[in-house]
């Protein structure tokens, strides 16, 4: 999933280089909620780990 959030994010740097606003705009509000649900599901691993007793790598 951080695949996909970097590359909507370049997608959005290089629409935003060539002058494609919205295109820009979408690609950089996809991988931000891509990256922000990247984040979550971390974290809730993390967690899940920690409960089973394995310490966290």
């Amino acid at each position: 999933m951080l695949g996909w959030a970097l590359t909507f994010l370049i997608v959005a740097l290089v629409a935003a280089a060539l002058g494609f606003t919205g295109i820009a705009g979408a690609a950089s509000s996809i991988a931000q909620i891509l990256f922000v649900i990247f984040l979550i599901l971390f974290v809730v691993a993390m967690i899940a780990r920690a409960v089973r007793g394995q310490p966290p790598v």
